[in-house]
């Protein structure tokens, strides 16, 4: 332990060693000077604060010396001492700024210094790498994006991962119109980093990426079409397109789903969902009855929602499925069971979609008679009894819905009714829900209605437009608000139809993409979890690489 007097010659010392350097016009001569201030990190507590200051003020003169002065001033960053480390930690970037070949290494210790507890320290760190991305973006971002890219070192920090995931959601990606300069460039660069940090990702961190993506300039609404694809690409990649499809594999399902759900604006925007809706109806439909019941509705609203966007091709190559599945939840006489439906209303719009693109495909499917002049219209064959036994479905659903609605209705009297009597908020609450709920059912109803009545007709007109609003696509927003997923907050999830009577099911948000499933996927960033074999599970369960 340095004494008292042993201290004080020690301080003097060095504001001789940076007096002289200071006031040498040649400072790349004062070599022992220099020596003396690394040597001063080993010394008292004061001396180490000194030494924080002067090892970066000098370091450009001293070339031949580098490697000790950086050495020296990383191991005042891990000083036991609060107030050496913040200091050391301030003066990172001043390495930088006439040698910025050290840029890349800085920003590396800076990275893994993220994960310090104290405030004070972990600002001057969030300064430190601020300063560095304004001085040298590309090598910065490159050097950040190598403790959130997958590895498979067993040394690898999970911490620090997280830490930096957080760092760059916070404070970089809301920096990006001051940051990313050259524009184009740097957009483009930023979008190669996050491809290469996606081969192993949870369900949040993946749409935190694919949200930032879509803010960028070279992706915005006036992007060219194969840029919107590459974003599509992006997202089957994500959802293992290619990969074999096992039905006890939630994870992948999850994923899948969730990708789909994703995708949507896209296919808006014109790029393909050919590969997702091949990859649906080759491997998920097939399956469909041994999915759990929120995924087959998931599965059914997101097909219903990409219905419109499917090219006539392939609208012929999933149709068949579609009324298969129809003809399984369309009883033909009335059963003891109650009618799903939720599944009805999404198996009808897709049906209608998907007709719509290729109409005399359903001739062989439902008995139609629709004549196009091309051999597919198969006009001479015998399909009446496939429309006999269409259209008696579409009479017993058409009963079951107007039967339901004349229920619902006298419910909604009794809702008002109770509403007027409840006394507690808690009472006016539960019965608020009840009428929105109530509210959905009636309009799933009639969206029923309104799909089956034109196809009784032996050449019926398909709905290709969007007259039909999807009943969950404008159910009331819940009560207390969700919070952003770039927060990494948990949001509200809405209610799936489980038990078949959807009319008494809370639907999805207004905006109609964000499904349960997705919801649920995406809490909080600190939920992360391994993807299987691969890596971090979708949903983040289960907890993998030491995640805190």
């Amino acid at each position: 332990m340095v004494d008292g007097s042993e201290e004080t010659s020690e301080i003097e010392k060095l504001y001789e060693y940076g007096e002289r350097l200071n006031e040498a016009k040649d400072k790349s001569q004062n070599v022992k000077d220099y020596e003396g201030i690394i040597r001063a990190a080993k010394g008292s507590i004061k001396a180490k604060q000194l030494a924080a200051q002067l090892i970066p003020r000098f370091f450009k003169f001293f070339p031949s010396l580098s490697s000790q002065a950086v050495e020296a001033h990383f191991d005042l960053c891990e000083e036991e001492e609060l107030g050496i480390r913040v200091q050391a930690i301030r003066g990172l970037p001043l390495f930088c700024k006439d040698t910025p070949e050290y840029v890349s290494k800085i920003v590396d210790i800076l990275g893994q210094l993220l994960t310090a507890e104290e405030n004070v320290e972990r600002d001057a760190v969030h300064k430190a790498l601020l300063s560095l991305l304004r001085q040298d973006v590309k090598a910065s971002l490159t050097a950040l994006f190598k403790h959130i890219e997958s590895t498979d070192e067993p040394s690898t920090d999970e911490s620090i991962r997280e830490k930096v995931l957080n760092f760059v959601r916070d404070k970089v990606f809301p920096l990006k119109a001051e940051l990313l300069k050259p524009q184009e460039q740097m957009e483009r660069h930023i979008t190669e980093l996050v491809k290469k940090s996606l081969q192993d990702v949870t369900g949040a961190e993946f749409k935190m990426f694919m949200d930032f993506l879509k803010s960028l300039s070279i992706f915005g609404d006036n992007a060219p079409p194969e840029r919107v694809q590459e974003l599509i690409e992006i997202i089957e990649g994500q959802a293992d397109l290619d990969a074999q499809f096992n039905v006890s594999d939630v994870d992948h399902i999850d994923r899948l789903i969730s990708c789909l759900c994703m995708a949507l604006p896209f296919f808006m925007r014109g790029a393909s969902n050919s590969k997702f809706l091949n990859y649906v109806n080759k491997h998920i439909i097939p399956v469909f009855d041994q999915l759990p019941e929120e995924r087959k509705l998931d599965l059914l609203k997101n097909l219903a929602e990409s219905s419109p966007y499917t090219s006539p091709q392939d609208s012929r190559q999933l149709l068949p499925s579609i009324v298969q599945l129809l003809k399984k939840y369309m009883p033909r006489r009335k059963a003891g069971e109650e009618l799903n439906f939720t599944y009805v209303e999404c198996l009808l719009y897709t049906f209608h979609h998907l007709a719509y693109k290729t109409p005399n495909a359903t001739n062989s499917l439902c008995g139609y008679k629709i004549v196009t002049g091309q051999p597919s219209d198969r006009l001479g064959e015998d399909f009446s009894e496939y429309y006999k036994d269409f259209t008696e479905r579409l009479s017993s659903v058409e009963e079951l819905a107007r039967a339901t609605m004349k229920k619902l209705t006298q419910g909604m009297a009794e809702h008002g009714k109770a509403m007027a009597a409840a006394k507690t908020d808690e009472a006016k609450a539960s019965i608020k829900t009840k009428k929105q709920n109530t509210t959905t059912g009636l309009r799933t109803c009639n969206n029923i209605l309104a799909m089956t009545q034109p196809l009784h007709s032996k050449a019926p007109s398909f709905t290709g437009d969007k007259k039909i609003n999807l009943s969950w696509k404008e159910a009331v927003k819940p009560s207390t608000p969700s919070t952003a997923v770039a927060a990494g907050a948990k949001r509200t999830a809405t209610a799936s139809n489980g038990s078949g009577n959807t009319a008494m099911k809370k639907g999805r948000g207004d905006g109609g993409v964000q499904n349960q499933l997705v919801n649920r996927a995406l809490e909080g960033l600190s939920r992360g979890g391994r993807r299987g074999e691969r890596g971090r599970r979708w949903g983040g369960r289960g907890r993998g690489r030491g995640y805190r």
